[in-house]
């Protein structure tokens, strides 16, 4: 079965890696195109969904690089916003791990300008699935609209959130204050287990999931880097191993887990309401497939999620 369109709403974000610089008191950077809904979203069309991203560009050096970028991995962005706004800036370092910490450069950039009128002519009737996360959600003044368009969005296709917490740029208390209102809009939560200490300090994954459940999300799935993830479908429960890999950097992952993860539920019909037909079986097959994805980018320098083609021959 070809899967169905997945739609995805969020930012791009310029990532700065730092570098060795040629003389004394300089900093080199080498700058990636980021963001962790632009990532999922490059890697969903890697990988054979169709996927369009809704997005507010600048027209900087940076919105560039970023609309490169997306087009080159076959991304729609027929609905995207031209934005009079500056680009996203982040600037990472990283740790012997491959760890990125992250600063961020984002006061009064496009990517949280939503207006109403920007998304109110957004057609989903071809969308099985609509994901966003991250900054999106909490960067106001368009957290607010991006909240609305999921409201209205959660009748008639599944909406999977990634709420990736950023705590240099925005508290976790305004992720916790409004997390409740996610669940009861999602039908699937990937999280990392940085985000689970931040939202839920002290909570077992395994408590976490349930409460979530409570809240009215059907899919928790907590990734946990080299062990692997913990999937949660209405309180049932399977751990997923990681897959082995040589690792470069672990940005995008993350990004790269959801795409892998909706991918494959997508392909089997799974996407399009309130998962009915799916079970513990089928949420175990996708996170496997999900981990592969991810190993896939670790292997490889910043967020560049692999090619179908790449999977096939491993």
């Amino acid at each position: 079965m070809s899967p169905r369109q997945i739609t995805v709403l969020g930012e791009c974000v310029a990532d700065a890696f730092t570098e060795p610089a040629s003389a004394p008191h300089e900093l080199a950077l080498r700058v990636l195109p980021g963001g962790g809904p632009a990532n999922t979203a490059v890697a969903l069309a890697r990988l054979g969904t169709p996927a369009r991203f809704l997005a507010r560009f600048s027209g900087d050096v940076f919105g560039r690089l970023f609309r490169a970028r997306l087009e080159a991995s076959g991304v729609d962005l027929s609905h995207a916003v031209a934005a009079a706004e500056p680009s996203t800036l982040a600037v990472a370092e990283l740790d012997a791990q491959g760890q990125a910490a992250f600063s961020f450069h984002a006061q009064n950039t496009a990517d949280w300008q939503w207006a109403p009128a920007e998304l109110a002519k957004v057609d989903l009737s071809d969308t099985a699935c609509v994901h966003t996360g991250s900054l999106a959600l909490v960067r106001e003044p368009g957290a607010a609209v991006v909240e609305d368009f999921l409201a209205a969005a959660a009748a008639r296709t599944t909406i999977s959130i990634d709420p990736n917490v950023r705590p240099l740029l925005v508290r976790p208390e305004v992720y916790r204050a409004r997390l409740e209102h996610w669940c009861s809009l999602a039908d699937v939560l990937r999280l990392s287990e940085d985000d689970l200490a931040l939202l839920l300090p002290d909570t077992p994954p395994e408590k976490a999931c349930d409460i979530w459940h409570a809240a009215g999300v059907r899919l928790v799935v907590i990734t946990r880097g080299a062990d692997g993830a913990l999937a949660s479908l209405d309180g049932e429960r399977i751990q997923v191993p990681a897959v082995a890999t040589q690792v470069v950097d672990t940005v995008g992952a993350g990004d790269s887990f959801t795409a892998g993860l909706l991918h494959h539920l997508g392909g089997r019909g799974f996407l399009g309401g309130r998962l009915p037909d799916l079970d513990l079986a089928a949420v175990a097959e996708a996170c496997v497939f999900a981990a592969r994805v991810a190993a896939l980018t670790c292997a490889v320098a910043g967020p560049n999620p692999p090619w179908q083609s790449e999977l096939a021959e491993r």
